[in-house]
């Protein structure tokens, strides 16, 4: 269908404007008043002993704006964050953009060059690094002809002690006034965010977020995955991924209480969950999976029941089930840092509760429909805009467009335009379009596999492997052969106290896969992820090129 503009002429009245009484821009610092004024004595950040009130949250993250703009930190400024899930890292997501600052948390786990390389490109004028970082930062900002002023954070509760010749958080904060006035936003097409991807095919890109952005996706999710008012919600996810799915305003607009997490901790997660009722986390499969094999050794059915969103590689149906039976309902979901995290989810269906466990699972571990407020997602043809068939079978590229994409990547106009050609965001990622509309990705366009002029999927022989008990993690790449060019080959780790052999994960995936898509090895070994738990394919790949894997065939 053609789209039309409304060009009648009754309605090019100078009366019909936007004025202060009927416009404002959207903005999730706005979130923040609402929560200070309506769930001022609800708990909105615990961390061990640490435990803040909306009201006291909201003059923190005040005082904090405060700072940073005695500090010099004018309109436009990149403010930078090396941190973990602390107090002051969700206070950022406030207090930065009240100062009229642009947020740039980066990746714990990057290197140093990789480090400086983000803050020379954002050109940060500050950086408040967490005291585990401490030497990363000054490694990175040493490299720099004009470095940002850097702030350390000491915490207590972790026993991260301070360092007597770097400025101090707690005294920086202690410079701010909580009742001085904030920077109001004027136009929502403005930046509040720059999260870098993570370079794993050259330069890390700086992704763009707008207030109106930001504003949107937490209204999203809040619709889509049913966030509750006073939710309680475990941040197993990094907050300086997606700046945390947008999860800090989210909770902040339905008074919710973030419950904060230094790291990934599959006992600490299980007694938190339970200490503080936990009610919502997010994670990648590996950190479900890590829930899972703690609440079966201990025996656990959380009750109430805990929602969960699951990201990063199509979770296995077999962890879906499992997490049912140990009171975690998953979600799945799907989005890239190009549209604020997750921006597609795979809505479930009543009908769903009628099909056995094997296909209800097999259901719900798709990437589904777009989120309530991102306008479409769609699979595309790799090589045009002509959307592939709905039948399941047909592979294309995933594609989104809305208000919950980026405004572009920084200083990268020729990137920006190249994603946005067609008026859609390609994603990389392969996928079919199924009969009921809903979307399940088959590979990342990289990832496929090509034997024999045969497509293999990477996910859907990780899926069969992962039906196996003994195994925790999978993944499967593409090694060279002389024969058929590339073979699939998997890297397998095992659960907690489990034995298994090559030849017998083999012959499990030859009863269920035609066999020219099994393994030609299944190698045992320690398998690199992200910060966020999405394996490396692109190290495990460099691996076997380079013959580094022990050939070790039992584990």
């Amino acid at each position: 269908m053609k789209e039309t503009v409304m060009q009648t002429s009754r309605w090019n009245d100078p009366g019909l404007r936007p004025r202060a009484a009927n416009f404002d821009a959207l903005t999730p610092v706005t979130f923040l008043q609402r929560a200070e004024k309506v769930f001022p004595d609800r708990t909105a950040v615990v961390y061990g002993s640490h435990r803040e009130t909306w009201r006291e949250h909201a003059a923190t993250c005040r005082r904090f704006a405060s700072a940073l703009a005695r500090a010099g930190i004018e309109y436009g400024d990149v403010v930078a964050l090396l941190m973990t899930n602390t107090p002051p890292m969700l206070a950022a997501h406030f207090a930065v953009p009240m100062a009229g600052a642009v947020l740039n948390t980066i990746n714990t786990r990057l290197d140093a060059e990789n480090v400086s390389y983000i803050l020379g490109h954002s050109e940060a004028r500050l950086i408040i690094v967490d005291a585990e970082f401490l030497e990363l930062a000054r490694t990175a900002v040493a490299r720099l002809q004009h470095p940002p002023r850097l702030v350390c954070f000491a915490d207590e509760q972790a026993a991260f002690a301070a360092s007597s010749d770097v400025e101090d958080y707690v005294s920086f904060l202690a410079s701010g006034d909580e009742n001085a006035s904030f920077c109001k936003v004027e136009e929502e097409w403005t930046p509040i965010a720059v999260n870098y991807t993570s370079g794993t095919t050259g330069r890390p890109k700086g992704v763009v977020y707008s207030h109106r952005g930001a504003y949107l996706s937490a209204v999203s999710s809040i619709i889509s995955w049913g966030v509750p008012k006073a939710a309680s919600y475990l941040w197993t996810l990094p907050l300086f991924h997606c700046n945390g799915w947008c999860m800090p305003w989210v909770l902040a607009l339905q008074g919710g209480k973030s419950v904060c997490l230094r790291r990934v901790d599959g006992d600490k997660i299980v007694q938190l969950i339970n200490d503080e009722r936990v009610t919502h986390y997010c994670g990648a499969p590996i950190v479900h999976a890590l829930i899972r094999d703690r609440a079966q050794q201990q025996d656990l059915v959380f009750n109430p029941a805990v929602s969960a969103l699951i990201g990063g590689a199509p979770p296995p149906a077999s962890l879906i089930a499992a997490m049912d039976a140990i009171g975690v309902q998953l979600t799945h979901i799907y989005g890239l840092t190009e549209t604020y995290g997750p921006a597609a989810i795979c809505e479930q269906q009543p009908a769903w509760a009628e099909l056995g466990e094997a296909e209800r699972a097999d259901r719900k571990a798709r990437q589904g429909v777009n989120y309530a407020l991102q306008a479409g997602m769609t699979v595309m043809n790799c090589n045009s805009s002509d959307e592939v068939s709905a039948d399941g079978a047909m592979m294309g590229e995933i594609v989104f467009r809305g208000n919950m994409t980026m405004m572009g990547y920084l200083k990268d106009s020729e990137s920006t335009d190249r994603a946005f050609d067609g008026g859609w965001f390609r994603s990389g990622d392969l996928a079919v379009l199924e009969p009921d509309g809903y979307v399940r990705i088959k590979d990342r366009s990289k990832d496929i596999i090509i034997s024999g002029g045969e497509n293999i999927s990477s996910v859907e022989v990780e899926d069969v492997l992962y039906r196996h008990e003994t195994v925790a993690a999978a993944a499967v790449v593409a090694m060279p052969d002389e024969k058929w060019g590339e073979v699939p080959v998997a890297i397998v780790e095992l659960r907690e106290g489990s034995h298994a052999s090559e030849d017998a994960l083999i012959a499990h995936c030859r009863e269920q896969l035609a066999h020219f898509k099994c393994p030609k090895r299944v190698i045992f070994h320690p398998i690199p992820k992200t910060a966020t738990g999405k394996i490396q394919k692109n190290v495990l790949r460099e691996i076997i090129r380079n013959s580094k894997v022990s050939p070790t065939t039992t584990g």
